[in-house]
């Protein structure tokens, strides 16, 4: 598991996540807005809408809130234009990180973005710089209480999966980007529940952090989180799962 996935899934186990719900649903309706913008506000003819939809679900966000945001994206309904921007760069140690935003103001995020890097032992780098350490899947996870292992590992492997595993408390579930909805689906028709079906960023390399870069390098990817605009981050770090857990609080 890498490490951000590790981190994510530890504070999902403390209820850090549905803490910060309000937060996850207006990136939710940006993410939406700008898939159906892009893409068309049916989800069967856009795969990236019909992701975003489904993890809107999963957080059990309100229909009425997943349908304003499809028909802001279609010009249905007055809304914001967020534009797309990709930053990358270098954690404690040397960590590669990649920040994914929408934002409505592209001087203020990068400025801001650029900040909590410099503020936690970081650098912003080029265009480049560190994208080439990771390769687009998909990513599927399943609680393991939720389903039996051999019955899982057998279903996403015929539907297509690339790799399976079971790590903190949860089965892991990696595709081609393009067998993202396809395996989903296949779970989806045996009555699977599933905790994420996205698609992510996976390092091909780690950097084993601890003591105080290990610190440093979660206050930088929380602060990152935390910032309106940014969807999603992603970092090749590897932090002892004890480590983790002391730091998450």
């Amino acid at each position: 598991m890498s490490g951000h996935s590790k981190w994510a899934t530890i504070k999902r186990k403390k209820g850090k996540l549905d803490a910060q719900r309000g937060k996850m649903f207006s990136k939710l309706i940006k993410e939406i807005t700008v898939a159906a913008r892009e893409g068309g506000g049916d989800p069967e003819g856009n795969p990236r809408l019909r992701t975003a939809v489904l993890a809107a679900k999963a957080a059990n966000m309100p229909q009425d809130n997943i349908k304003r945001a499809v028909q802001k994206g279609t010009g249905e309904l007055p809304g914001t234009a967020y534009e797309e921007g990709n930053y990358e760069g270098y954690g404690p140690g040397g960590v590669a990180i990649l920040v994914q935003v929408l934002t409505d103001n592209k001087n203020r995020t990068v400025a801001e973005v650029r900040h909590i890097f410099t503020k936690n032992a970081g650098s912003m780098g080029e265009a480049g710089c560190v994208g080439w350490m990771f390769e687009k899947k998909g990513y599927i996870t399943v609680d393991l209480d939720k389903a039996d292992e051999e019955q899982l590992m057998e279903l996403a492997i015929d539907a297509g999966a690339a790799d399976f595993s079971s790590d903190g408390g949860i089965y892991e579930i990696y595709t081609e980007y393009a067998d993202l909805e396809k395996v989903r689906a296949a779970l989806e028709s045996k009555g699977m529940e599933m905790i994420t079906a996205e698609i992510t960023m996976i390092p091909q390399s780690t950097v084993k952090l601890e003591g105080k870069q290990a610190e440093q390098m979660i206050r930088l990817f929380e602060m990152l989180e935390e910032h309106d605009d940014v969807q999603r981050t992603y970092a090749n770090f590897d932090i002892d799962e004890k480590i983790l857990e002391e730091l998450t609080g």
